[in-house]
Parts: structure tokens; C-alpha cells; sequence
């Protein structure tokens, strides 16, 4: 049965002023299962002009109180991660236990948030001058927005919305107009926990309500994660608007295998990283760079069967490790890509295309793919495929695979597995890459660091939650002060408290 999805504006949902719609669909079984609102440019100035008008008392509260509302609905979110994830699952298409660590990492940063008294603490110098002192604080920008992909519809946009809350700021949610769901459910929570009506808004849609975030007035900062061209497009749009920007773009995340590597733990590491969520994220390792033939015979022997193995179906069936990928359309570019890498000489090992599944024949399932021979000319190493398919380019040397790294233009997340400290260190210090991981093969940050790539991979100053998530969502202020003599008062014996 078809739902009706809304936009959240003002502490209720609304249908808006728009009459456009479109179709959200399960991908597990290609059927409509909801009906989505897209929001028009007076939603989205509706929504800006609600944000607006609850941005003066929500600044004012102090931090602690926005704490205590995050406090609650971190308590929320921990009692419905379960309703979330069949949510994601079920308009995504990712197994559930794959949609509940979604969820998780969601929460360390919501963790992270209800710390913002000691977050925007900020700086005093006595005595700059005789009788001058000067301080420092952290302010909110005012109303600011997050536009969000659909491969994490609830992970991305709490990487976003808690610091930016935490720190005083309004926000406006524009979600994935593929996977919309989990943003109502998570504005509902946010309103059951008592942040005020109009702090938090939702507005669906697709590139009419993008543009109008960009376009309008009252918009202080725009975070946005997706592909590269868009994300360039994002920064470029929304900083000659007069906006602070952090746009995420794409990534071909390496895997270097060095020769003394532990084959099974590179392998255990190669297959949760490359076919997790379908190879739909933008920390997936596409590109698997064994140093040595012996150690990428090695690895193709070993990955082959694990590959060919891979329990694929519907994502609320336990036992499944990946689902189906998010449209038809995406189903399609995966396989084109795939038929480019046979077309341009890669040697296609484990070919995952044409899989169907009894019972769900018209669901959008790609099945675990693996290239061997990969050069650095093809397109399949060139650009980001965004599924499961993992491709296999041989090094010589150490030297050779960390030159082929810093040679690409997407510069998100990389690893290394060996044994050997002095390598690892050396990759470490050395390659060309904004998140590293050393035997770890999804290097993201824990929240109370910052998310973010380099080179094409990010635009913009600011790294994603953290410490750089506060300084993104603020504006420092500088005060130099003189007090001249005053009459002071006499004695208290009541308990001190915050008045």
C-alpha cells in the first residue's frame, strides 16, 4: 500500500503548496510504496521563514537546555533504532543489521552533540591591556540547511543536524527524494524530546527545492553530501550566495594488501568493505591493490568463493548480507559500468549481473562483482561506480600502489594491511588522503572527530561533526573589555545557582 509523505515545517507535517509528486519504491520488490511531496520554492520559504522565527529564543537558550534536548532524544533514538532501521531497509533496500549500525554511528554523533557547554567554551586573556581583558565566544549562524544522500538517510543527516542544533542554529533537512521516511520519523522524535516547533524542518523534494535552499536569502550555510559534480556545483551555487558551505563529493577508496599482510583478515576486511550496502557508500573500498602477483593470486584464490557465496535478498531477512541496490536506474548504471570494464579489457571474474531472486523478480538486485587486471586507464578505476563491484589493479612495489593513490583524483578514505609498522607509518604520513586506516578498512572517524576527504573528494573549509562541525555551524566573536569602578553589591547566603 502506497503512503502519503509530507514535509515537516513549523512542528507538523504538511502536505505544502506543491503539486508535484513522486514515486518511492521498494527496492526489493520494484513496487510503489509511498507517495512523495515535492516541495516547491514557497515550501521551501515557508520552512526558512519558521526557522527564522524560532531562531531568537532557541539562540537564547543556553546550552546546557539544548543539551537536555538532545539528551532526550538521544534516549529516542536508542529506544526505536529498530523502527528506524526497517524504515531505511525498507526504502533503501540494506539488510536491517546493516540500516541499525546506520543508526549507531548516527547516534555517537547525537552523543557527541549533548557536550556543547564544554564545546563552545570559549577563550579569556586577562590583562591584555591595564585593566583590559578579552574573550572569545562561538555563536550560531542563524537558520542553516542539510542536503543529505540517499545511501544514509538517517546517519548523514544526524553527522549535520545535532551540532548545528547543539551550537543554536535552526535547521532545514532537504533528505533523499528516494528514501525520504526516516527523516519524518526522526523530526517526530526531535519534537516527542522538546525542541521547540520550527528548530527542525523538513522539506522534501529534488533539484527545485536544492535550488531554492541555494537561492534563498535566508539561508546562513548549506552542508551537502553526494557525487562530485553536484557537490561542486552545491559549494559553487551556494558561496555565490553569500553561503558557508561544506559539500562531501565522491570517492575510489584503495585498499593496499602488502605481501606480509594477514590474507584472511585483508579478505574478511576486502568483503564488508567492498559489498556492505551494496557497495553504496562513499567509504566502500572499490579498488583492492595487492603488492606482488603472488599476493594477488593470493587474493583473487581466496575472494572468489567468499564472493560467489555472498547471501543476497530481501534486507529484512536475517540472514542475508547484502540487499538490493536503491532504483532500477541505479541497477542500470552499475551494470553499464561492468559491461565498460569487460569492453575495455578487465578480466570480469565474479560477473554479478542479471541476478534474480525467486519471489522478487522485479527488484533491483546486483550481484557481488569482482575485476581482475584493472589499469589506471579505465573507466571502472576512473570513476565511482557506487556498487558492488570491486576491481583488482596489481602493484609492483609499496612505492607503485601509494603513487596510483595519490594520482587519483578523489582523495575520500584509503587503508593498508600489513604487518610491517614502518609502512604503515609511511602511508599513513605520506598519502594524499583525508581518512586513513591502517588494518581498518573503513577509516570513519568516531564522532568526536571530523569527517571529510580531500582533492574532489570535499569543497569547501570545514570537515563534517567534530570539532570542525562546530566551528562550521558558528562565528566567532572577539570582545575587549574595560570596567570602570562600580558600587559592589553585599553579601548572599542563598545557594548560587544559573539564574
Amino acid at each position: 500500500m502506497s503512503i502519503s509523505i509530507a514535509h515537516f515545517i513549523g512542528g507538523q507535517e504538511v502536505p505544502g503548496t506543491g503539486t508535484r509528486r513522486q514515486a518511492v519504491y521498494n527496492p526489493a520488490t520494484g513496487e510503489v510504496s509511498g507517495d512523495l511531496h515535492l516541495a516547491s520554492p514557497a515550501d521551501v520559504d515557508a520552512a526558512v521563514r519558521a526557522a527564522a522565527a524560532a531562531f531568537p529564543k532557541w539562540a537564547a537558550t543556553t546550552p546546557l537546555r539544548r543539551a537536555r534536548v538532545l539528551n532526550k532524544f538521544l534516549r529516542l533514538l536508542e529506544d526505536n533504532t529498530e523502527k528506524l532501521a526497517l524504515v531505511i531497509s525498507a526504502e533503501h533496500g540494506k539488510v536491517v543489521s546493516d540500516a541499525v549500525g546506520e543508526v549507531q554511528r548516527g547516534i555517537e554523533v547525537v552523543e557527541f552533540a549533548t557536550a556543547a557547554p564544554t564545546l563552545l567554551k570559549g577563550e579569556f586573556t586577562e590583562n591584555v591591556g591595564t585593566g583590559v581583558d578579552s574573550y572569545s565566544t562561538r555563536q550560531p549562524l542563524g537558520v542553516v540547511a542539510g542536503i543529505t544522500p540517499f545511501n544514509f538517510p538517517a546517519m548523514v543527516p544526524m553527522w549535520m543536524f545535532p551540532v548545528a542544533l547543539a551550537c543554536g542554529n535552526c535547521f532545514i533537512l532537504k533528505p533523499s527524494e528516494r528514501d525520504p521516511s526516516a527523516s519524518l520519523l526522526i523530526a517526530r522524535l526531535l519534537k516527542e524530546a522538546g525542541l521547540p516547533d520550527g528548530v527542525f524542518q523538513v522539506v522534501q523534494g529534488d533539484k527545485e527545492a536544492v535550488d531554492a535552499l541555494l537561492a534563498h536569502p535566508g539561508i546562513a550555510a548549506v552542508s551537502f553530501v553526494g557525487s562530485t559534480p553536484i557537490a561542486r556545483h552545491i559549494h559553487q551555487t551556494a558561496t555565490a550566495n553569500g553561503k558557508r558551505c561544506q559539500a562531501l563529493g565522491g570517492a575510489k577508496n584503495h585498499m593496499i594488501i602488502m605481501p606480509d599482510a594477514d590474507m584472511d583478515q585483508a579478505v574478511d576486511a576486502l568483503m564488508g568493505a567492498a559489498f556492505g550496502s551494496a557497495g553504496e557508500r562513499c567509504m566502500a573500498v572499490s579498488v583492492a591493490v595487492p603488492v606482488g602477483e603472488k599476493t594477488a593470486d593470493v587474493l583473487i584464490e581466496k575472494l572468489v568463493p567468499r564472493i560467489e557465496a555472498l547471501k543476497i535478498g530481501v534486507g529484512t531477512d536475517p540472514e542475508n548480507e547484502m540487499g538490493p541496490v536503491v532504483t532500477a536506474q541505479a541497477r542500470d548504471r552499475i551494470v553499464g559500468y561492468i559491461d565498460k570494464g569487460v569492453a575495455e579489457g578487465a578480466k570480469l571474474v565474479v560477473d554479478g549481473r542479471g541476478l534474480k531472486l525467486q519471489g522478487y523478480e522485479n527488484g533491483y538486485f546486483v550481484g557481488g562483482t569482482l575485476f581482475d587486471h584493472v589499469t589506471p586507464e579505465m573507466t571502472i578505476y576512473k570513476e565511482e561506480i557506487f556498487g558492488p563491484v570491486l576491481g583488482v589493479l596489481r602493484a609492483a612495489s609499496y612505492q607503485q600502489a601509494a603513487d596510483l593513490i595519490n594520482a587519483h583524483e578523489f582523495a575520500n578514505g584509503t587503508a593498508i594491511f600489513t604487518r610491517d609498522g614502518d609502512a604503515a607509518r609511511s602511508f599513513a604520513q605520506s598519502i594524499q588522503v583525508g581518512m586513513v586506516g591502517i588494518n581498518v578498512p573503513i577509516p570513519v572517524p568516531m564522532a568526536f572527530h571530523s569527517f571529510g576527504g580531500w582533492k574532489a573528494s570535499l569543497f569547501g573549509d570545514h570537515h563534517m561533526h567534530g570539532p570542525e562541525g562546530v566551528r562550521f555551524y558558528t562565528k566567532l566573536k572577539t570582545v575587549t573589555a574595560r570596567w570602570p569602578t562600580g558600587i559592589r553589591q553585599g553579601a548572599e547566603f542563598v545557594m548560587p545557582t544559573m539564574k
